[in-house]
């Protein structure tokens, strides 16, 4: 695998260096690890704005949930979420 530097603040470094040494795993796997859950949540927080923006669409939201509506009747377990 090749790498590249990166600076940072000595304050994450300790940081960094303190998680890897709880957790047992390397520094480079936390700092994935930590690079990994932020993306996730950036996509998360896109995501719940657009439902926002979508929520304040009447014609939208109401063709949203009505193709919720549909997948519900997709179901095999008889129970509508």
């Amino acid at each position: 695998m090749t790498s590249i530097q990166v600076r940072i603040s000595r304050n994450t470094h300790h940081a960094i260096k303190g998680i890897a040494h709880d957790t047992g795993e390397t520094m480079q796997g936390v700092v994935e690890h930590a690079v990994d859950r932020y993306k996730r949540e950036l996509f998360l927080e896109s995501l719940n704005r657009d439902f926002d923006s979508l929520k304040d669409n009447e014609e939208g939201w109401a063709n949203e949930l009505g193709e919720r509506s549909l997948w519900d009747e997709t179901l095999s377990d008889g129970d509508a979420a």
